[in-house]
């Protein structure tokens, strides 16, 4: 039986050397929810912070097929720590599990190059205006699909405003593009961006990404990067992110 870690500590050791930032925020108690076989000297956990789902230590099929009850989405996505995982992924989930790729990069600090970054950030084509994402916009990205994870991992503009932090592109009256936290741990975020369909391949969400990469500067964030697929790889190279490795994760639908 899975149970909620009051003391976060305690499964410390299962996700060492895992420098993926959601897991980060999971133990620092800033976003997300850690779950383990057991209270004290866990041998199997689960961090979890918005679509993510991150399995460490011993495979355990009742963690892996263990569903929160605050859980409504039927849609989630595992990445395991070993391919002890996999097994048990596939065996609980059958055809519902779908294996992906996924790029990560380098936790790197003093590695951008701020002229680059402001003359991306200043490449928005004509007509496009960007801003940073205040509560009304904040409400405007809730209520599409599309720009929806730009913002909805934070319950409320008040928290977004005091741990998030975005940048929108407006064309007229219309959300064009965002950048913008997908969650916040200690001194940094983990990078969301999204393009509304009819106004991608126009540079928008490179102008964005480099915008919202110099706030978290100014700040003294770190803008955390992880890619879904090669385009976004791409995207961050430009930006001035190196790339790490690839990893395996699964996308479970009807969860």
């Amino acid at each position: 039986m899975a149970v909620k870690l009051e003391k976060r500590e305690a499964a410390q050791e299962l996700f060492i050397n895992w420098p993926e930032m959601l897991i980060t925020s999971c133990l620092q108690g800033v976003m997300g929810d850690i779950y383990a076989d057991q209270a004290e000297c866990p041998r199997s956990a689960m961090a979890r912070l918005g679509d993510f789902c991150f399995l460490a230590g011993e495979p355990d099929p009742e963690l892996v097929c263990f569903k929160p009850a605050e859980w409504k989405k039927n849609f989630t996505i595992m990445v395991p720590q070993h391919e002890g995982w996999w097994h048990l992924i596939r065996e609980c989930y059958g055809e519902k599990a779908k294996q992906v790729t996924r790029y990560a990069f380098l936790k790197e600090k003093d590695v951008f190059d701020r002229k680059r970054l402001m003359e991306a950030a200043d490449s928005l084509p004509p007509g496009y205006q960007m801003q940073l994402i205040d509560e009304a916009l904040y409400e405007r990205c809730l209520a599409e699909e599309w720009s929806r994870d730009l913002v909805a991992q934070y319950p409320e503009y008040q928290t977004y405003a005091k741990m998030g932090l975005g940048v929108a592109v407006l064309k007229g009256e219309e959300l064009a593009a965002g950048a913008s936290s997908y969650a916040s741990f200690w001194n940094g975020i983990e990078i969301e961006i999204d393009t509304k369909m009819k106004y991608r391949r126009q540079g928008l969400a490179f102008a964005c990404g480099a915008r919202l990469i110099l706030e978290c500067l100014d700040r003294g964030w770190y803008p955390s990067w992880d890619a879904q697929n090669l385009w976004s790889v791409g995207l961050a190279k430009k930006l001035g992110y190196h790339y790490d490795h690839a990893y395996t994760a699964f996308e479970i639908w009807g969860y």
